[in-house]
C-alpha cells in the first residue's frame, strides 16, 4: 500500500460497541444507590458531545464527575473493552497488521483503556492519541490533562493538524467529532461507522456510510476477511414475515426491507431488480418473468411449508437456491384439522350463528362424536402422518392414501387408491403439496365416490378442490359440513375482499389461509429460513434447499471456497480441476452434486492463487453462476 494513504479511527463506538466511560460507569458505580441515574446521565452527555449538541470538555467534565471512577477500576475495565471490540475490526486483524504504520486512533477518550485494547491489534501505542486521566492521592479520576488538545472542542482537528500528515486522509468514526476532521479540510473523506451506533445528523454529512469495516475495505479494494459486505446484499421480505426473521438478518448485517403484503407480478418485477435474497409466504409468486429482472438473486426464502407459488426451474436455471420451512408449521396445521373436524362433526357452525342471532337450537340432529369414526388422510407427509397420531388419540379409526409410499405410524391403514379411501370414510381431510397435477384433485368424480353425510377438510391448497363440485355436494346435504382454509383465488392483503361460492353455506368453516398461521409456528419459521439462507450465503452448504442438490459443508478454514453453479452435463468438473491444475492451485477439499438440471461443484484451495482462474472459472461453458467465499 501506498504509504500516502493514512486512515483515522475513532474508538469509542467504532473500534469498540459501546462508549468506554458508560462501561467504566457500569463497574464504578455498581454499589452506588444512584447508578442508574448517573449512567443515564451519563449516556445522554456522551450522546450529546457526539452529536455536538454541547460542548465536548463540558461533557467530559460532568461525566467524570457523575461515574466517581478510581485508577483501579480501569484493569476491570480493559477486560471487559476486550470482549466489545466491533466484530468487523476483530475479523479484519489482517488490515490492521499491513497497514499498521499508517493507522492512528484519534479519540476524545483516554490512552489509559485505549492503548491495551489496540496494541494486540498491532496499532502502535506512538500512533494512539487521546486524553490522559488525573487523578488525586486515593487514585481517584479527578479530572484530565487540560494541556492536552483532545480535551478540548475541535480537539481532533487541532491534534491532525499538528500530525501533518501527507497524502490522503480517511476518517473512520461515528461523531461529529470525526466529520469535524473533514469539515476542517485535513481529510479526504469521513466514513460514518453505523456498526454499533446510527446518528441521523452525522449520516447526512457523511461522505459515505459504512456499516462495517467490511465495507470500508471494499471500497477501497484492500485486504478484507469476508467476500463482500453484507450490507451491500439486499434483503426483501414480504407477507409480514416474523420479526424474528427480519431482526435475524437484520443482526448478520444485511440491508433488509421489509413490506406487509404480496406484490403482482410487474411491481415485483421492478422491487427485485437490486434484491439479493427475498423472503415470501404463500401470496407472492415468483414467476419466470419476475425471475428474468431478478439480476443479483442468490436464494428464496419460501416461509411457509409449500413452494408451488415458486418457479423452481427457472431459479434453478437462475443459479437461485430456494429454502422452506417443512416442518416448522405442521403442529399448527394439525390442532386446527382437529378443532375443525370437531365442530363440524357436532354441526357447531350453525348452532354457534344461530346463538348470535338469539336463536335457541338445543338439538342432538347431526352431531356426532369422533369415537370409532373413520378419518381419512389423502396426503400422508409431515402433516398427514402427524395428523394420523393424533387422530388416533381422540378414539378415530385411521386411513390414508398417499402416491408415494409412505411408512405408516400407529395403527393407521393404508389404502390402494383414492377411491377405495373415499369409499370407506366419514370424514376427508386433504394435505397434499401444491404440484400441478393435483389441480382439482377432488372434483364431482370424487364426491360421488363419498359416503352420505361426510364431513370434508381442505387445508392443503387452493387449487386441489373444484369448487363448484363441493358447493354441489354442501348444497345437496351429502356433504354435512366442510372446512376451508385455502382457495383457488385469495386476496393479496387483508384490505381486499374475500369472494368465495362458498360463503354463507350451511355447516360451513371458511379461514383465511391461516393453517400455519399460529405465533409459534411464524416464530419457528421465521427462525428456521434465515438460517438456512446465511449458512448458504457464508458456506455454500445448501441443506435443506428445495431445488438445488443438497451439501452439508464444513466451515471453511484458512482458504477460499470457490462455488461453481453449472449445467449438468458430463465433464465439467474435469473441466473445472484441469483449469485448476493449470494455474497451479492445490485443492484442499472438493465437494460435487448434482440433480437432473444443475450441478453443483465447492472447491476449497489455498489462499495464494492467481486470480485469472476465477475469470477461467467463469467463462466455463455452462456456467450458471459463480462466486468465491473467504
Amino acid at each position: 500500500m501506498s504509504e500516502n494513504k493514512h486512515f483515522v479511527i475513532d474508538f469509542d463506538s467504532t473500534f469498540t460497541q459501546v462508549e468506554a466511560l458508560d462501561v467504566l460507569g457500569e463497574i464504578s458505580l455498581a454499589n452506588d444507590p444512584d447508578k442508574n441515574k448517573n449512567l443515564a446521565e451519563v449516556e445522554a452527555l456522551t450522546d450529546k458531545g457526539m452529536k455536538g449538541e454541547m460542548s465536548f470538555r463540558e461533557s467530559l467534565v460532568e461525566r467524570l464527575r457523575l461515574l466517581k471512577a478510581n485508577k483501579s477500576h480501569l484493569p476491570d475495565l480493559v477486560e471487559n473493552l476486550k470482549e466489545r471490540v466491533s466484530s468487523s475490526f476483530v475479523r479484519n486483524r489482517e488490515f490492521f497488521n499491513d497497514y499498521h504504520e499508517n493507522i492512528y486512533i484519534l479519540s476524545n477518550g483516554f490512552k489509559e483503556f485505549i492503548v491495551p485494547i489496540v496494541a494486540p491489534y498491532g496499532v502502535k501505542p506512538e500512533n494512539v492519541f487521546a486524553n490522559t486521566f488525573e487523578y488525586d492521592e486515593q487514585g481517584n479520576i479527578i479530572s484530565f490533562d487540560h494541556n492536552n488538545v483532545l480535551s478540548s472542542n475541535n480537539g481532533k482537528v487541532e491534534q491532525l493538524k499538528k500530525l501533518n500528515l501527507k497524502g490522503d486522509v480517511y476518517v473512520i468514526g461515528d461523531g461529529y467529532t470525526d466529520y469535524e476532521i473533514k469539515a476542517a479540510g485535513l481529510a479526504n473523506k469521513f466514513y460514518a461507522f453505523t456498526e454499533n451506533v446510527e446518528r441521523a445528523n452525522i449520516l447526512e454529512k457523511a461522505d459515505h456510510i459504512t456499516p462495517s469495516l467490511d465495507e470500508f475495505l471494499f471500497v477501497h479494494n484492500m485486504n478484507k476477511a469476508i467476500s463482500y459486505p453484507k450490507n451491500r446484499i439486499n434483503v426483501l421480505l414480504l407477507e409480514n414475515v416474523h420479526q424474528d426473521a427480519v431482526d435475524i438478518m437484520k443482526k448478520e448485517g444485511y440491508n433488509v426491507t421489509v413490506h406487509p403484503g404480496a406484490m403482482d407480478e410487474d411491481e415485483l418485477c421492478e422491487k427485485i431488480k437490486d434484491v439479493s435474497i427475498i423472503g415470501i409466504r404463500s401470496k407472492t409468486h415468483l414467476t419466470e418473468k419476475v425471475l428474468a429482472h431478478a439480476n443479483r438473486l442468490i436464494a428464496v426464502g419460501a416461509f411457509c411449508i409449500g413452494t408451488n407459488q415458486i418457479d423452481l426451474q427457472a431459479c434453478l436455471k437462475k443459479g437461485v437456491a430456494v429454502f422452506n420451512a417443512p416442518y416448522s408449521n405442521t403442529r399448527s396445521v394439525v390442532e386446527l384439522a382437529i378443532g375443525e373436524i370437531i365442530l363440524l362433526m357436532r354441526n357447531l357452525p350453525d348452532k354457534m350463528r344461530l346463538m348470535h342471532e338469539g336463536k335457541w337450537d338445543k338439538s342432538a340432529n347431526n352431531s356426532f362424536e369422533t369415537r370409532g369414526k373413520k378419518l381419512g388422510i389423502i396426503g400422508y407427509g409431515n402433516i398427514g402422518a402427524q395428523l394420523s397420531v393424533m387422530a388416533e388419540s381422540v378414539g378415530f379409526d385411521v386411513y390414508y392414501y398417499d402416491v408415494e409410499e409412505k411408512l405408516p405410524m400407529g395403527n393407521v391403514t393404508k389404502c390402494n387408491s383414492l377411491k377405495e379411501l373415499l369409499e370407506t370414510v366419514d370424514v376427508v381431510s386433504l394435505h397434499v403439496d401444491g404440484r400441478k397435477e393435483n389441480k382439482n384433485l377432488i372434483g364431482e368424480k370424487e364426491f360421488g365416490y363419498m359416503k352420505n353425510n361426510v364431513t370434508f377438510i381442505n387445508l392443503s391448497r387452493g387449487h386441489v378442490v373444484d369448487i363448484k363440485a363441493l358447493k354441489k355436494n354442501i348444497e345437496s346435504g351429502k356433504i354435512m359440513g366442510a372446512g376451508i382454509d385455502v382457495y383457488p383465488q385469495e386476496p393479496k392483503t387483508n384490505n381486499e375482499e374475500f369472494v368465495s361460492e362458498l360463503r354463507n353455506l350451511p355447516n360451513v368453516i371458511l379461514t383465511p389461509h391461516i393453517g400455519g398461521s399460529t405465533l409459534e409456528a411464524q416464530e419457528n419459521i421465521g427462525n428456521f429460513v434465515p438460517g438456512k439462507i446465511i449458512e448458504y450465503i457464508n458456506t455454500g452448504s445448501t441443506t435443506n434447499s428445495v431445488n438445488f442438490p443438497n451439501l452439508q459443508l464444513p466451515v471453511l478454514q484458512n482458504a477460499h471456497r470457490l462455488i461453481h453453479i453449472h449445467e449438468n452435463r458430463p465433464g465439467i468438473l474435469a473441466e473445472i480441476n484441469r483449469i485448476l491444475a493449470g494455474h497451479d492451485i492445490n485443492i484442499e477439499g472438493q465437494y460435487l452434486k448434482t440433480n437432473e438440471t444443475i450441478g453443483y461443484v465447492i472447491t476449497d484451495i489455498d489462499k495464494r492463487y492467481d486470480k485469472a482462474v476465477i475469470k477461467d472459472l467463469k467463462g466455463l461453458k455452462g456456467t450458471i453462476r459463480f462466486r468465491v467465499l473467504y
